[in-house]
């Protein structure tokens, strides 16, 4: 038995086809005649296979997981990324396929330094994309997943977005990976795909062989290798039972949010970009809780203009419209950086000139942003949330700028809502703790648990040997979740939480019991999560959640959670 992470729920019994993509070795060598013309041939073989690829994969894949292959395309064009790979032929006089290698491991290896996951995951976009215009270079022939016709069980080291987009569901019963997590690409399409998938399986290749029969069970994250026959029997009930849980919660869609004795919350979406907003609306959310304003930023060769984010601002408002969408106000500093906005290195990026700092000491970026969603607040019903607040100066700072560009655009008469909210997102827990105080003053929270963990159990989630002190249920982080919502309460005001912890199926029912208002996730853990609140009653709930609080350890909240929740 082999432990890994669910990325795509379900179960799969069948033979492994392993694949394995054909190794491109690369050496240095003098640049020949023809090398910047070889390099253009690959760049348009490789523009027509992602386009291949992205017809083939419409109608399978939702149109967020086919924008992947534009962010491939828009690579392809990239003058820096295209143009650095030229200045080296040319420059440094080597070959085309060495200079590839060596410009696209440094792009990759700046996005995979970054905390976000979500940016982490960019590098596999400038790997496949690095792959393919190696392989065309040295005339390698990259195998077609979709002539498949056996029903197999993949197994592979990792699966590019290419791969998986290749995917036959008739004929790929799941597939396992050695490594990658549940933020990568080819986990978000597997679950697009509705294809079991487990990923980050230590010691996979090594234990399995091309047409072993295994168990893939991307229910609990674990990988089977030559089931015997009563495990087989076991994991065909198991199957049979999670296809008649996935019936159950598509009839969930469009149901209210409320336990059964009639308390209701809010199950709304964490979005990257405009285009994320149909998975949101396709598995039943009921708003945006986060939309993370920095792609626009991160995607963009120059500081985009009040113009250019007033659209995607007004695109995401439309569509969620008369649903709230939170927006989070520029958050760069740490490990997401702007080649366009130099900042000077730090000893500790992550606990340094970051989000809301950046934006009170360069104004003119922020009003610029203020300005878009101050107008894109006539199409919807927005709620502006500042990242990394610390101290209640800050917030105050941050809101009479909010104030200022609010009053200009009045004087100017440009439409504009009259019932935007201003809130901040509580991740520092010296904002929790005094969240009495805030509320006072604040319109909503919206508690980011991510860095809220790290910050608290001083432990870098980015750090493998104290990756252990990454607890979700520790009491010590749920007395300061507590403290948040009660002190919102006090007031009168919401709060919600917009980190990876508001969509776990074992936080849940804490969270609930603990009053939070407003759970922000994945669109596609939306569906699991209102299955939950409306199989509990509130009531039990609350007493649950008190019993968590005075718990010792995380281990002794799961246990409590498995024992008391429907």
């Amino acid at each position: 038995m082999l432990k890994g992470i669910a990325a795509s729920s379900g179960a799969a019994i069948g033979k492994v086809f392993k694949y394995v993509h054909p190794q491109v070795v690369v050496e240095k060598k003098a640049a020949a005649a023809d090398e910047l013309e070889k390099l253009k041939n690959a760049v348009a073989k490789t523009q027509q296979d992602i386009r291949t690829i992205q017809k083939m994969a419409e109608g399978k894949l939702s149109a967020d997981d086919l924008a992947i292959f534009d962010a491939h395309l828009m690579v392809t064009e990239d003058p820096e990324f295209i143009g650095q790979i030229e200045e080296m032929v040319k420059n440094d006089n080597v070959n085309s396929d060495y200079a590839v290698d060596q410009v696209g491991n440094m792009f990759a290896s700046m996005f995979e330094s970054m905390e976000d996951a979500y940016f982490r995951e960019r590098a596999a976009d400038i790997k496949d994309v690095s792959y393919r215009l190696k392989c065309h270079i040295q005339g390698v022939m990259i195998p077609d997943l979709s002539l498949i016709s056996d029903k197999v069980i993949l197994v592979a080291e990792d699966l590019t977005p290419s791969d998986t987009a290749q995917l036959n569901k008739e004929t790929i019963l799941g597939f396992a990976t050695a490594t990658g997590g549940r933020t990568s690409h080819s986990a978000i399409m597997a679950r697009s795909l509705e294809i079991p998938a487990v990923v980050g399986v230590s010691g996979l290749l090594e234990a399995v062989n091309h047409d072993d029969e295994i168990v893939l069970d991307a229910i609990d994250g674990v990988v089977i290798v030559k089931p015997d026959e009563a495990v087989k029997k076991e994991y065909k009930t198991k199957i049979e039972n999670f296809a008649k849980l996935r019936e159950s919660l598509k009839v969930l869609k469009d149901a209210p949010s409320v336990t059964l004795d009639e308390h209701h919350v809010e199950l709304v979406g964490n979005i990257g970009t405009p285009k994320d907003t149909a998975a949101v609306i396709a598995n039943g959310g009921e708003g945006i809780g986060l939309y993370r304003t920095e792609f626009l930023y991160m995607d963009a060769k120059e500081m985009p203009s009040e113009e250019d984010q007033f659209e995607a601002y007004k695109a995401v408002l439309q569509d969620m419209n008369p649903h709230p969408v939170v927006v989070r106000t520029l958050d760069i500093g740490g490990d997401k950086k702007l080649p366009y906005l130099p900042l000077e290195e730090e000893m500790n990026p992550f606990l340094g000139f970051r989000a809301i700092r950046i934006c009170l000491k360069r104004p003119e970026i922020f009003r610029t942003q203020l300005r878009a969603l101050i107008r894109a607040s006539a199409f919807g019903n927005l709620c502006i949330m500042f990242p990394m607040i610390a101290t209640l100066q800050e917030f105050r700072q941050a809101k009479a700028i909010y104030l200022e560009e609010l009053n200009k655009i009045k004087a100017e008469g440009i439409a504009h809502s009259d019932k935007i909210q201003v809130g901040i997102m509580v991740e520092i827990p010296a904002s929790a703790v005094l969240a009495d105080q805030f509320a006072k003053e604040v319109d909503f929270f919206s508690i980011g648990t991510n860095d809220l963990i790290q910050y608290s159990m001083a432990a870098d989630r980015m750090s493998e040997p104290v990756s252990y002190l990454y607890q979700p249920l520790n009491p010590s982080i749920l007395r300061l979740v507590k403290l948040a919502i009660d002190g919102a309460h006090k007031e009168g005001k919401w709060c919600g939480m917009c980190g990876e912890m508001a969509g776990d199926p074992t936080a849940v029912p804490v969270l609930l019991g603990l009053g939070l208002d407003e759970f922000s996730m994945s669109a596609t853990s939306i569906l699991s999560a209102r299955k939950i609140v409306r199989s509990n009653k509130y009531a039990d709930l609350q007493e649950l959640a008190k019993k968590a609080l005075d718990c010792a350890t995380a281990e002794e909240v799961a246990a409590l959670v498995s024992k008391s929740v429907k």
